[in-house]
């Protein structure tokens, strides 16, 4: 039986938490953030003064709370920690710890137990074939790196006008993360066989929504 859930994958700055967070709030779902989550786990191991080369066990991983409020903001043991996950530091130790196996098995288990409390919109990098095979739906966003690169600047520019990286400097680190996510051995970044291809590139936020809820609705 499927799973009375939306699930929305795609690489870094495709627009998946924009659409994703829209898309539940038309149809009334709750939506799930898991790139946040994944990231917060990022900043909770760095704080902690871990890296991605360290032995990482569950043990590391008992001192998380994760949770959401209403507006998809993520709270790290009660703090709002929406705004530190987006620095590209934070985005790229996220694609680094994503990779070991006891990160991904903690959080694939707290997003399907959350994604089963009610009809849910995931997005993530491995939603539709990982955490929800068995998907109702199933979407994969898409756009060129310099697009998706550019997205993120500007969202980074906008948050900190003094931001100190160049727009190559996001190109680079975009490319090095498809790269990563793309290649792990574990939970790859792809598209489920059954998902509904959509390059964004050029698209306005409410068209790629738009188009998402037709199938959907039919």
């Amino acid at each position: 039986m499927k799973k009375e859930v939306v699930a929305i994958d795609g690489p870094s700055g495709a627009g998946k938490s924009t659409v994703a967070k829209l898309v539940a709030g038309k149809l009334g779902y709750f939506y799930l953030n898991t790139g946040a989550m994944y990231r917060a786990v990022a900043l909770y191991l760095n704080r902690k003064g871990k890296t991605p080369d360290d032995v990482i066990t569950e043990d590391d991983l008992k001192g998380i709370d994760l949770d959401f409020d209403n507006d998809g903001n993520i709270f790290l043991n009660g703090e709002n920690v929406s705004e530190k996950i987006l620095s590209p530091d934070i985005s790229k130790l996220a694609s680094d710890f994503s990779k070991l196996p006891v990160v991904r098995k903690v959080l694939t288990d707290q997003q399907r137990k959350i994604g089963l409390k009610k009809p849910s919109v995931l997005e993530g990098r491995d939603i539709g074939t990982v955490v929800f095979p068995d998907a109702k739906y199933k979407f994969f966003l898409d756009a060129t790196p310099e697009e998706r690169a550019k997205r993120r600047y500007l969202q980074l520019k906008e948050k900190n006008p003094d931001l100190g990286v160049s727009f190559e400097e996001i190109l680079k680190q975009q490319l090095e993360r498809d790269r990563q996510d793309s290649s792990r051995d574990i939970a790859p970044l792809k598209k489920a066989d059954d998902a509904i291809y959509i390059d964004t590139t050029g698209m306005e936020i409410e068209d790629v929504v738009k188009k998402i809820l037709e199938f959907i609705k039919g």
